[in-house]
């Protein structure tokens, strides 16, 4: 038992994060103004939480496609297969009897296009779509254990989208972090900003012209409520996308870092074998869970000194 949970951790001991933030155009000089500020917000966010991340973030005239492309080429060449992307697309999208677009200086990008580069990627996926008319592009995007998060829940919801705020407050709001591990995962953010931006609707007494959807199984038409019910938000749920409070002081610290990304494997080890209890014996599951909880206690234990 032991030895095949330090064979599971050890893939992710220098796993690198590569955070990739695009604001399109906004159409009118409101909406330029408000995502390229969304953007600048995210990146600056995550230089503080995750200085030692790759950070690279596009806006205004250099927010183009071939941009975009020259950037996921120079991630390819570098990337494991045990880093981790996370893409977050903020702006205009369209969406015809055809493809979803991406709305971007020069040529748009479609969701077929951008599934495209993906898919030549070795690494783990978050993908992030804030845009309207953004559930136009989950057909598309959608792969087995690729995170995929839209803020709306088809393509026919198409006015300006407010996702993107509360996304990025769940960053910097301690509440995000649900179970309190110091650690905030694309389930818990995407159920704070699903959470705030109805609220938000139902605050101003409007009706609500968006309904973010998750998606992570790679077969689905994505959930506002991610269970074990319908099978959704188990990738995203032990999807890394920040650390926070100790957490983050750890993960700045080469000593600890391989500890740290050896928990983050291991609670998600836990999290699969909760979501496959039901198939099991009670007896093995028990056994299993025992293991890990073993193995967590001592690396907690080094993690504390």
């Amino acid at each position: 038992m032991r030895g095949a949970i330090l064979l599971l951790l050890a893939a992710s001991l220098h796993a690198e994060t590569y955070y990739f933030t695009i604001a399109g155009l906004g159409g009118e000089a409101e909406y330029d103004q408000r995502f390229t500020g969304w953007a600048k917000d995210l990146d600056k966010a995550l230089h503080q939480i995750e200085p030692n991340a790759k950070i690279k973030t596009l806006y205004g005239a250099e927010a183009t496609k071939t941009n975009i492309e020259v950037y996921f080429r120079e991630i390819a060449k570098k990337a494991q297969a045990d880093d981790s992307l996370v893409l977050m697309l903020i702006g205009h999208g369209t969406n015809d009897e055809f493809d979803y677009k991406f709305n971007l200086p020069g040529p748009d990008l479609t969701a077929s296009e951008l599934a495209q580069m993906l898919d030549k990627l070795p690494l783990h996926e978050a993908v992030i779509n804030m845009t309207s008319a953004s559930g136009g592009s989950l057909q598309a995007l959608q792969k087995p254990r690729r995170v995929v998060v839209t803020a709306t829940k088809a393509g026919s919801e198409k006015n300006a989208t407010v996702f993107a705020r509360y996304w990025i407050e769940g960053m910097r709001d301690p509440a995000a972090d649900s179970d309190k591990n110091e650690t905030v995962t694309a389930l818990e953010l995407f159920r704070y900003a699903e959470d705030k931006t109805a609220k938000f609707y139902e605050t101003q007494k409007r009706l609500a012209t968006e309904h973010a959807l998750l998606e992570d199984a790679g077969k689905g038409e994505g959930v506002k409520n991610p269970s074990t019910e319908n099978g959704e938000g188990l990738t995203a749920g032990r999807f890394a996308i920040l650390h926070i409070g100790a957490t983050a002081t750890q993960s700045r610290d080469p000593q600890k870092l391989a500890l740290l990304k050896q928990k983050e494997n291991l609670e998600a080890a836990i999290d699969e074998l909760k979501y496959r209890k039901a198939s099991m014996a009670v007896s093995e599951y028990r056994q299993q869970l025992q293991g890990y909880l073993l193995e967590l206690a001592k690396l907690q234990k080094e993690l504390d000194k």
